[in-house]
Order: structure tokens, then sequence, then C-alpha cells
């Protein structure tokens, strides 16, 4: 028989488990879901295309020139705008970080005052490094501006 600490481990393992296999369904689904329903539409299209054919119908171009137009670019030339939306986001992500550094020294503090004081800090020192490459884009982004103007 298993004491209760066997089961506490096996229990957290099995916890692990499930929400790893439930973020790779999402990442999946949100990856894969697109890509499949654009091949259903396609396939639709083609029998569609096909079943015309077979009735000697003719087949209207609009229906060719949606079956040969390209995909559009997975990622857009770089502009401005991205260099402004890097900047923003990479510093919410270091005050986020600096946030939960915070947090977790403070929540951590109650126990021991030197391990609260180490933990947020080695948190909100590793939040400083995107929020300093977001400042960077943020200069980018200006020094960009000021250029076109002139």
């Amino acid at each position: 028989m298993m004491d209760l600490p066997d089961t506490a481990i096996v229990m957290g393992i099995l916890q692990n488990i499930v929400f790893c296999a439930l973020v790779m369904v999402l990442i999946l689904g949100l990856v894969v879901g697109p890509r499949y329903l654009r091949s259903r539409d396609r396939q639709k299209l083609y029998d569609l295309m096909r079943t015309a054919y077979e009735k000697g119908q003719p087949v209207p171009p609009e229906l060719i020139a949606s079956l040969t137009a390209e995909e559009p670019e997975a990622s857009p030339s770089p502009t401005q705008d991205r260099d402004l939306r890097r900047a923003v986001v990479l510093m919410a992500v270091g005050l986020g970080l600096a946030g939960l550094g915070l947090g977790l020294g403070w929540g951590i503090s109650f126990a021991s005052d030197i391990g609260g004081a180490v933990t947020g800090g080695i948190i909100a020192g590793i939040g400083a490094i995107p929020g300093f490459i977001g400042l960077a884009y943020l200069i980018l982004w200006l020094v960009g501006r000021r250029g076109s103007r002139t």
C-alpha cells in the first residue's frame, strides 16, 4: 500500500502531464485548425471544379483565380510600426517580470527576508532584459520616425 507522500507525488506528476497535454492540444488546435479549415475549403472548390468539368459546364474565372492566388506572406516586411509594437510588448513583459519578482520577493520574505530579497531581485533582474530590449526598439522607432520626417 502506498504512503500518503507517494500518492501526492504521483498526483502531482499526473497533474503536470494533464496540464502539458492540454497546453499542447490548445497550441496544436490554434496552429493546425485554421490550416485544416483552409484545406477543406480548397478541397470543396476542387470538387466543384471537377463536377463542373464532368458536366461540361465552363468553370468561372473567379474560381480559378481564387485557387491560383498565392497565400499571403507569413511575415510582413519590417516597418516602423513593428518596432513600436515590439517595444511595447517587450517593455510590458519586462514590467510583468519585475512585478512577479516583487510579488515573489514579498511572499517569500514571510519565510526568509534574505530568500525573498534574492528571489525577487533575480526575477526582477531577468525582467530587465526584455525591458531594455524593448527600450532599444522604442529608440529605433523614434530615430526612424525622426529620419522619415526630414
